[in-house]
């Protein structure tokens, strides 16, 4: 199983790989810059050789990029959407550099504007973004969400929309996150309901499409629209929703990564705690 965790690039990139493997974690994500700015200051060629030194070193395990939170490619300002634009062709050109497989996005926020017209801007600038980036192998997996204000990605149906209009859907994947799924009223608490998540996401999408987890539990309600992360087996999720996602063979070589809270702890233990306790929940 590959499951790790978001870990912080402070004091270079490759002390995320450092981070994750001092919780002997297989798997990892990471932002490439502040995540909250749009300045964003060229890659060194010393920055990237000590990533991919390092990442060898801890083993080759799977990495995603998430890209900024500032970017909104369904926005209706053509201002703020031709930056967004600018600013995840950047992404995409940084991911590959760093030989890194995967960039996970949001699907943006309509701003008031309609979802279905926000969809089709979404798709047309996320292409744009792709071409302008003239990168050839890094994935872009589109992130459900909790639904949160105006934002889109909520429903599987929407995910399917982006992922069947865009010119470079070859090149497309989802990146499934447990709490933004249940926040948004799938529910993934018992067996049964667990299963018919899966099979709607199936029948609309494909879990082929599914590259990537993120494995949170959620402080808020089922159906809440509230992207309220908690650890595992503490919030509304509960354990049995993740014992049947650790074990489900359809998954099991899907990377699995956690967002949950960190609060002050410069050693990470609870994020140990988390992977341990998912990887405690296999079944030989």
């Amino acid at each position: 199983m590959y499951i790790g965790a978001h870990m912080p690039i402070t004091g270079g990139i490759d002390k995320a790989v450092d981070r994750i493997m001092s919780i002997n974690g297989t798997a990892l994500q990471i932002f490439t810059h502040n995540q909250r700015q749009w300045k964003v200051n060229p890659l060194e060629n010393e920055t990237v050789d000590a990533f991919k030194k390092r990442r060898q070193e801890w083993g080759n395990y799977p990495v995603s990029v998430h890209d900024s939170y500032l970017i909104n490619l369904a926005s209706p300002k053509p201002e703020n959407a031709l930056k967004s634009v600018k600013a995840f062709a950047q992404e995409l050109a940084r991911t590959e550099r760093l030989g890194i497989e995967y960039v996970v996005t949001h699907p943006g926020s309509h701003l008031g504007s309609g979802k279905v017209e926000a969809l089709e801007r979404y798709v047309a600038n996320i292409d744009l973004a792709i071409a302008m980036s003239e990168t050839e192998e890094v994935m872009v997996l589109i992130e459900n969400t909790a639904g949160q204000g105006t934002n889109l990605g909520s429903r599987f149906g929407e995910l399917a929309t982006i992922l069947e209009d865009s010119g470079y859907t070859d090149r497309m994947g989802v990146c499934f996150d447990t709490c933004h799924a249940f926040a948004a009223g799938y529910d993934l608490r018992s067996p049964e309901t667990y299963n018919q998540v899966f099979d709607r996401f199936d029948q609309l999408i494909g879990l082929d499409f599914i590259r990537f987890f993120h494995l949170n539990d959620c402080k808020e309600d089922l159906g809440a629209h509230k992207d309220r992360h908690e650890n595992i087996g503490k919030g509304k999720i509960g354990i049995e929703g993740f014992r049947s996602l650790i074990n489900d063979a359809r998954f099991s070589t899907i990377p699995k990564v956690i967002e949950t809270p960190k609060g002050e702890d410069i050693n990470f233990e609870s994020d140990r705690m988390n992977i341990d306790l998912l990887r405690s929940l296999k079944v030989e």
